[in-house]
């Protein structure tokens, strides 16, 4: 498993942003679409059939198709950096990290300044605590761990 500095992780996180918006924007514009068909099939249902355009039908899911392979295309490319997506609806990011003799993540959601949290595996982002001494230390004037 990669592991990151905590400049290393916090140099990465405008590509990361810009990555997290892509694959969000492709995971919403693949529900909206969904969407209409849901609501045409509603409507179907309702008045007991109907004539469909079954070439638009036929577009719309290819379209969903192309969303959700830009989202997983996305994801898979934040995956090969070595960071771990958490939650794409909130765009949180958790980044290993060596602290000590253990691997613990630090921990970014879309939106905060810079990372500022971090967690063990097993705690999760409820035990997020606030990044300290420890994470800066470790580096020296390379910003390679001492």
């Amino acid at each position: 498993m990669k592991t990151f500095t905590l400049d290393e992780a916090q140099s990465l996180l405008p590509v990361l942003e810009s990555l997290m918006k892509r694959a969000i924007e492709g995971k919403q514009a693949a529900e909206l679409v969904e969407g209409r068909l849901q609501e045409l099939n509603r409507q179907i249902y309702l008045s007991g059939g109907m004539r469909v355009d079954v070439t638009a039908v036929a577009r719309d899911r290819a379209e969903i198709e192309q969303h959700v392979q830009q989202a997983k295309e996305t994801l898979a490319e934040i995956d090969a950096i070595g960071v771990q997506v958490k939650d794409l609806e909130t765009g949180l990011l958790d980044f290993p990290f060596r602290l000590e003799d253990e691997v613990v993540l630090l921990c970014w959601r879309m939106g905060e300044p810079a990372i500022e949290h971090w967690h063990t595996v097993e705690s999760g982002f409820q035990g997020r605590q606030p990044v300290d001494d420890r994470f800066r230390r470790r580096q020296g004037p390379t910003g390679r761990p001492n």
